[in-house]
């Protein structure tokens, strides 16, 4: 364990003790379900335990960082919780990565192991061998890759008795944001924000309780799904169905069968779900709350589920520095649509003059600005990047990058990243005011806007439409719709019909690939 300064106390903690305590408490309750596994809280456990003693044996221990790699399998849960009871720091990589990335993420995290699932070995084992990392495997094959296999090493290994104390401000994970430019950053993630941020949830924020039945298709390895669903599912006593691979029918399929209660989503999931469900006969389900977060969600999107599903979404914001979540429609209040909701407790957020780079300048109510946060719920730095962590953490506030207003109430609305506003012949663009209106046409699924360079505009406005199955709209009549609703600087001149969107480890739309794909055209 690192060695504490007196001005800190003597306060310990672990995210491992979220799944310790619980075990202990409701053993026999059922914390996972993944396709035929159901696995308890005392199972799951007991293998965590088992799993520890093995990565022990292998040299890990406190501050040790090991690499995840790995889809949502209950794999993934043990291995998790297994490296947080050693007092080792997780690294989780998005399981669609390349040996490539998967070699620069192992090098720059200076992981000392990879803990990969046998459908990944072919990757994984590649940007392990590059980073002269080992590997050992889950779920796979006898001899793939030549990766040892940590079932079978932890069915050997003396399990470890109960997980170790740390530092508050010692790091429990490191999560590789996508940023908008260069290579991706690690957010170091400290057990204090992560365990803060899971009873944070549970007292004020979530309506979520032991017995509630939550679907866990989001990704573990990204910060939502991993902070939101997992730590916070488990530290509630319900269970989480994990779906190994979204879609909008398998999705369908799993509220049926388990009877799901509680849905957590991205945008781009909530669209899914609306399209499976016209030809799904299991769109019936028992769903009561459903949570939105990752991007902005439309309100035509929200309306649409309600009628549907006949169950609100509650909407909220935050992003991996932020552990992640920031502000939440609370439980107990009628979502506000439109909005991120309010502040959670703890937690400031507040709009700052965004073109200020060096200091914090807090703004008066309604006005547009920059979301800055500061709270118990923020990171410690990006690793071995103190300029960028410098940038982003002015005054003691973080800087979102997006851009957004508050009310009287407290209620936040995102209008976009900063860095995605468009400027069309000096005038400033929000594509998130022109997706909400797009979104309205009866024929549209999905929408995207997003600027691309003008030689004489300097930008023009772009939009890229995904369609409702066997609905029929030409680019031009989009773009009238459009005209119709939005001041002539505003609409989009350029309307490109597509099948799907690329989208990061989240779900979130990646616009500057959109951009990039024009302009490559």
């Amino acid at each position: 364990m690192s060695e504490q300064p007196v001005d800190e106390g003597f306060g310990t903690l672990s995210v491992a003790a979220i799944l310790a305590e619980s075990a202990q408490r409701i053993p026999d309750s059922l914390a996972l379900i993944v396709g035929q596994e159901r696995i308890t809280y005392s199972e799951l456990w007991e293998q965590t335990k088992s799993y520890a003693g093995a990565l022990r044996d292998r040299g890990v221990g406190p501050g040790s960082r090991v690499a995840v790699l790995m889809p949502n399998v209950a794999d993934f849960a043990r291995v998790y919780y297994a490296i947080l009871a050693l007092g080792g720091v997780v690294v989780p990589l998005h399981a669609l990565l390349k040996g490539r990335e998967i070699d620069y993420m192992l090098r720059d995290s200076e992981a000392q192991l990879l803990v990969c699932a046998g459908p990944l070995l072919t990757e994984g084992a590649k940007g392990a061998d590059a980073a002269g990392v080992d590997v050992v495997s889950v779920l796979a094959p006898e001899g793939s890759h030549g990766a040892a296999h940590l079932e079978s090493e932890a069915a050997a290994a003396t399990p470890i008795t109960t997980w170790l104390p740390m530092s508050p401000r010692d790091t429990a994970t490191i999560l590789y944001t996508s940023g908008t430019t260069g290579q991706p950053k690690g957010a170091l993630g400290t057990h204090f924000a992560l365990v803060e941020q899971v009873n944070t949830m549970l007292t004020s924020t979530f309506d979520m309780h032991h017995g509630d039945v939550i679907f866990g298709g989001l990704p573990m390895f990204h910060t939502f799904g991993q902070t939101c669903v997992l730590n916070t599912g488990l530290r509630a006593g319900a269970t989480i169905v994990m779906l190994p691979k979204f879609s909008g029918d398998a999705a369908l399929d799993a509220l049926a069968e388990h009877s799901i209660n509680i849905f957590f989503g991205v945008p781009t999931m909530y669209i899914a779900l609306l399209e499976a469900a016209k030809n799904n006969a299991n769109r019936s389900s028992g769903l009561r709350y459903c949570i939105s977060g990752g991007a902005s969600l439309p309100v035509a999107v929200m309306e649409r589920f309600k009628a549907v599903f006949d169950s609100d979404i509650y909407e909220g914001y935050g992003l991996t520095e932020t552990s992640p979540v920031a502000s939440f429609n609370h439980v107990g209040l009628t979502p506000r649509p439109g909005t991120i909701g309010q502040a959670i407790w703890g937690v400031q957020v507040e709009i700052a003059r965004a073109e200020l780079a060096d200091s914090i300048e807090l703004l008066p109510t309604g006005e547009l600005g920059e979301l800055v946060v500061r709270g118990h719920n923020l990171f410690k730095g990006y690793l071995n990047r103190p300029e960028a962590t410098a940038e982003a953490v002015v005054d003691g506030w973080f800087r979102t990058g997006d851009l957004g207003t508050k009310d009287e109430d407290g209620y936040l609305r995102i209008l976009d990243r900063k860095k995605e506003m468009i400027i069309r012949n000096g005038y400033n663009v929000y594509p998130r005011e022109v997706e909400e209106v797009l979104s309205r046409h009866e024929a549209v699924l999905s929408v995207a806007v997003y600027g691309v360079p003008h030689e004489k505009h300097g930008q023009e406005v772009a939009a890229a439409v995904v369609l409702i199955t066997g609905a029929v709209v030409t680019e031009d009549e989009l773009r009238d719709f459009a005209a119709a609703e939005l001041a002539a600087y505003k609409y989009p001149r350029i309307i490109e019909l597509v099948a799907e969107f690329p989208t990061g480890p989240s779900g979130k739309i990646l616009k500057r690939e959109l951009t990039a794909r024009y302009s490559a055209q």
